[in-house]
């Protein structure tokens, strides 16, 4: 990976500097699709195409960073689709995110895992935690309606300890969620041509714009990063110019 990093680092600081002219996004997520059609496609065992998807997906990451996006959100995998091999894939990567100086946040139910795979993700946190640099959150074992249901039910639950009889607010709710670690995404990347959500950071999306592309999960690349965020910076221009026109 570094020497990826190097070949493409002046190619990513010209486009960095070519896109620094308009608004850059400090928040990206990522729905990382298509490992097992790749597989498919290319006639590969099912764990190559997720090797290649993993691939893939530090190559952002790397991409990201070099770009100066402070933070990156990836949906691996949900509750729905869970399959700890996945997980064990990405967890050895420890000395890239090290590497890098990129800090590692685990956003997730954990304990719908095995001990094993809790362990390993609460040591891949503890190896990164001090580190400064771009914060990457791995949504594991993750869905948007769970993690909603889980920050109500801990605000229904203090609400009745303190026996406190006052609404919950909207504010109440954010500060519970596994998300609240990062701003609302700016752009959410999806690939294998869906243009759905998939239960993704629902409730932190609002305002977020939507890319996507018919790449499959290992094929995704510098350019598809670079096309969205320009057409993130014309999304921009254009909410401002309309909200100007409405006052």
């Amino acid at each position: 990976m570094k020497f990826l990093s190097k070949v493409v680092q002046p190619f990513i600081k010209c486009m960095h500097c070519v896109l620094s002219v308009g608004p850059m996004p400090s928040h990206i997520g990522f729905i990382m699709d298509g490992n097992r059609r790749y597989a498919t496609k290319n006639k590969l065992k099912q764990v190559a195409g997720h090797e290649a998807g993993y691939s893939a997906l530090l190559s952002m990451v790397t991409y990201c960073y070099e770009m100066g996006i402070k933070y990156v959100t990836a949906y691996a995998f949900s509750i729905m689709d869970l399959m700890t091999e996945k997980f064990e894939l990405l967890c050895r990567k420890d000395s890239f995110f090290n590497g890098y100086g990129i800090r590692v946040h685990i956003s997730r139910n954990l304990q719908l895992l095995p001990q094993h795979s809790r362990d390993t993700a609460n040591k891949l946190m503890a190896s990164t935690v001090n580190n400064s640099g771009l914060l990457l959150t791995i949504c594991m074992a993750y869905t948007s309606t769970d993690e909603i249901n889980h920050a109500v039910e801990k605000c229904c639950q203090e609400k009745w300890v303190k026996n406190d009889g006052g609404i919950i607010s909207l504010a109440d709710i954010e500060k519970r969620m596994y998300m609240k670690i990062a701003p609302d995404p700016d752009i959410i990347i999806r690939t294998s041509g869906e243009s759905r959500l998939s239960n993704f950071l629902l409730w932190q999306t609002a305002g977020s714009y939507l890319y996507s592309t018919s790449a499959l999960c290992p094929e995704i690349g510098i350019w598809h990063l670079v096309w969205a965020v320009f057409n993130f910076q014309r999304y921009q221009l254009f909410q401002k110019k309309k909200n100007k026109h409405l006052k």
